[in-house]
């Protein structure tokens, strides 16, 4: 079994993988370096990681979840986090709740001071899972499968536009 206990300063924070690094202008306004902790524990139910977001950045777009539940707690750094239409600060020891939802419980993380802003992140792992993000009238579909024959998992991603939508019997 994998030993249960991390010490969170041993977490080793990396920067996004390419595939989700943000590119043009979105890059100005979003970037992070993040710290697996789930699979390192052995948690099943639950993805834990530690983020850090340098100042005047955001590590996502404004979300809601419509199956999961996050919370964050705010280790170090000041900054502010949206809440459907509400803004409120945020500093180190603040426990932050995101409950499953609509577009009031869309969220997003903003570091507003001059150092970076860390914090943990926990949440469920229910999949499907379905995400809106209200500021750009996208939607995203992630469901995550069991792992194929050689290991590795398996995921299924989808980021698009309602509008954009095609016929169900199209191509049939």
């Amino acid at each position: 079994m994998t030993k249960p206990i991390l010490n969170i300063a041993d977490v080793q924070l990396q920067p996004r993988p390419a595939t989700f690094a943000a590119t043009g202008p979105a890059a100005e306004r979003f970037d992070a370096r993040m710290g697996m902790i789930a699979p390192l524990i052995g948690a099943q139910k639950l993805g834990y990681n530690l983020t850090a977001v340098p100042p005047g950045k955001r590590a996502f777009p404004f979300h809601n979840h419509r199956v999961n539940e996050e919370m964050f707690f705010i280790i170090e750094g000041q900054g502010e986090v949206r809440i459907g239409d509400a803004v409120y600060p945020v500093r180190p020891g603040d426990i932050i709740a995101c409950p499953a939802g609509g577009k009031e419980t869309a969220h997003q993380i903003i570091n507003t001071g001059t150092a970076e802003l860390k914090y943990l992140a926990v949440s469920t792992k229910l999949s499907p899972e379905l995400a809106e993000y209200p500021d750009s009238g996208k939607f995203g579909i992630l469901a995550e499968y069991p792992a194929d024959s050689d290991g590795q998992p398996r995921v299924f991603r989808f980021v698009g536009r309602e509008n954009l939508s095609i016929d169900y019997w199209d191509g049939e």
